[in-house]
């Protein structure tokens, strides 16, 4: 019964230390941090910048179907090309072709370059549009999600086949559309 009843409102509180000695300092108590004199200091003057900022796993999926789809796309215009003089030089061998069936002929030929000429401008832009992921804002973002788009819109004429063209436009748009998507072509650049 040396400490008292531990339910006394005017008895000593619980779990605090004893008085100091007469004659010795005061001092704050454990865990408060000791007060100076005078007024605070100055923060401290300029700072380095932030880290760099590491480009989310989805945006560099994304980058990485940019770049497949495109050199696909490459592929395809060259090979459209090609296959359009070798199907008109295979017809003059024949020489079989009355006016019209050469015209139709001469009209094929042009419709097949001119497609292959669509699919490589469509391949440069989206090697465009990978290429600036890095560096590019959301204007590249914006792109990206048009350029899948259109993809996956051609790749609906062909279905059978473009299953694949359809799959990697829809993930190419899911990626750069998330919010880590977002969060890296909107993020500070340094202003020179």
């Amino acid at each position: 019964m040396s400490f008292g009843d531990p339910n006394n409102p005017y008895g000593q509180p619980q779990g605090q230390g004893q008085q100091p000695g007469y004659g010795y300092p005061q001092q704050a108590p454990q865990g408060v941090p000791q007060q100076g004199y005078g007024y605070p200091a100055a923060p401290a003057y300029g700072g380095y910048p932030g880290a760099a900022m590491e480009m989310p796993g989805s945006v560099k999926s994304a980058r990485v179907i940019l770049w497949i789809m495109s050199a696909l796309n490459l592929l395809g215009g060259f090979g459209a090309i090609a296959l359009s003089f070798t199907f008109s030089s295979e017809l003059e061998k024949s020489g079989s072709l009355s006016g019209d069936e050469e015209t139709f002929a001469n009209l094929g030929q042009g419709i097949m370059i001119g497609a292959g000429i669509v699919s490589l401008i469509f391949a440069i832009l989206g090697m465009v549009l990978a290429a600036k992921f890095n560096s590019g804002g959301n204007g590249v973002r914006i792109g990206a999600i048009v350029w899948a788009s259109f993809a996956v819109l051609f790749s609906l004429f062909s279905l059978p086949l473009g299953i694949v063209s359809l799959a990697l436009g829809v993930l190419v748009i899911v990626f750069v559309a998330k919010s880590d998507g977002s969060a890296w072509f909107n993020r500070n650049r340094q202003q020179y």
